[in-house]
């Protein structure tokens, strides 16, 4: 009996309404932060047909130009024609923000009835993070493959002669069969959804994402070149090629489909493997713990799988509004851990800070680092600094060093193995 499975993952792109709105969130935050490392920040973004609407509660000492910021957003990711029905320097922006609840803040500045004068959890929730040795990032196959579809095709957008007739909007699928041992034999089926300009037919573009898509993202790992290969040579072996399934995807972006912070976040996270509390990142400040403890979920579970005590980790906190510590500690390492579960997870909690206060100071969250992780996944990125430029209250520009995707870093795997007695 065969016991293979099918799993599939998805990703969008930059330009994908939704992720425009995440990336203008996070962007704002950005600034914020850039003047105030203390700004406490909630923004919520919604973008439609030449419309922008900012709202959301921020409280710091910095002054943000929220349409200038907005507008740079938007033409970083590529809205600049007016075809698109959605274009940086002409659509409109509403704001509406206001001072965070002040019932919130007592909580977060250590004033809460449980833990005077600690940092305590901005909210109330449960928060996953995940990691397994299927990739070299720790991250799940079916993932990380559609995430490198649409961030190939969006470089070879904006910065290759080829496929000139691309739109900024795009999404990917990706399903992979695994056999009984959880180890990928094939891709089953792609599925590449790009926004295009009328001019281009449906059998340029197909053509186009074997022959041009494909042997860009097989670069990237020799496991890629291995299982996209026959794709490339249109073996009749391999898996189906899905194209713009409804054969046409010109109206796209805001103007196709109205976009929302926060409403791809298994995109964000791990394409559905694991678990997902509920909770949104973008547009969040550190404070809040559905964004800080899902980065530091994240981190434990990476270095732990990366040590070697299990193949596969889920690791979930949880927290009550207002306090320090976490709730719980969980750990589920599939049947792959070299201990217990409930033995892992004691260790965590000895090993890490997971107060918010902990969290924040060991993966130095306070900085403006966030716009960079709004579209192509939140995990399974490059630890990367890289110099920002921000405008200050007074107009004038200034640069700042950001260390980015820091839950990433392998920093902990020595400490485990001696923990664990690796």
């Amino acid at each position: 009996m065969n016991k293979n499975y099918l799993f599939t993952s998805e990703s969008v792109s930059e330009g994908h309404p939704d992720k425009v709105a995440d990336q203008i969130s996070d962007a704002i935050l950005d600034h914020f932060l850039a003047q105030d490392k203390e700004s406490h920040v909630a923004c919520e973004t919604m973008v439609t047909t030449g419309q922008v609407i900012v709202a959301g509660e921020v409280t710091s000492k910095g002054y943000v130009d929220v349409q200038r910021v907005a507008r740079q957003t938007i033409a970083r990711i590529g809205y600049t024609d007016s075809a698109y029905k959605f274009e940086a320097e002409s659509c409109g922006i509403l704001t509406a923000l206001h001072e965070q609840s002040c019932d919130i803040a007592r909580g977060v500045d250590g004033e809460g009835t449980e833990n005077k004068g600690e940092q305590g959890a901005g909210d109330q929730g449960m928060m996953f993070g995940y990691a397994c040795s299927e990739t070299d990032n720790y991250m799940p196959l079916t993932l990380d493959l559609a995430h490198t579809l649409v961030y190939t095709l969006a470089k070879i957008r904006k910065e290759s002669k080829q496929m000139r007739y691309l739109r900024p909007d795009a999404k990917s699928q990706v399903t992979i069969e695994y056999n009984e041992k959880n180890e990928p034999v094939r891709i089953h089926t792609i599925v590449v959804s790009t926004q295009h300009d009328p001019e281009a037919t449906q059998e340029q573009i197909k053509n186009d994402i074997r022959s041009i898509l494909l042997p860009r993202v097989m670069t990237r790992d020799k496991r890629y070149e291995k299982l996209l290969e026959p794709f490339v040579n249109n073996d009749s072996k391999a898996g189906k090629l899905l194209v713009n399934p409804t054969g046409q995807f010109v109206i796209g972006g805001p103007h196709g489909d109205t976009g929302l912070t926060g409403r791809k976040i298994i995109v964000d996270t791990y394409g559905g493997r694991g678990a997902h509390g509920g909770g949104a990142f973008s547009g969040k400040d550190p404070s809040k713990v559905d964004r800080s403890a899902a980065y530091a979920a994240r981190w434990i579970a990476k270095n732990m799988v990366a040590a070697g005590v299990a193949r596969e980790m889920l690791v979930q906190v949880s927290y009550a509004i207002g306090v320090a510590k976490p709730v719980n500690v969980f750990v589920n390492t599939y049947g792959t851990g070299i201990i217990p579960d409930i033995e892992i997870a004691d260790k965590v909690s000895q090993l890490f800070d997971l107060t918010p206060a902990g969290i924040i100071r060991d993966l130095k969250l306070k900085q403006p680092m966030y716009e960079e992780s709004a579209s192509y996944g939140h995990m399974g990125r490059t630890p990367e600094t890289v110099v920002k430029r921000f405008i200050d209250d007074m107009g004038k520009p200034f640069e700042l060093n950001v260390d980015l995707f820091t839950w990433e870093r392998l920093n902990r795997v020595d400490e485990i193995k001696k923990a664990f007695e690796l």
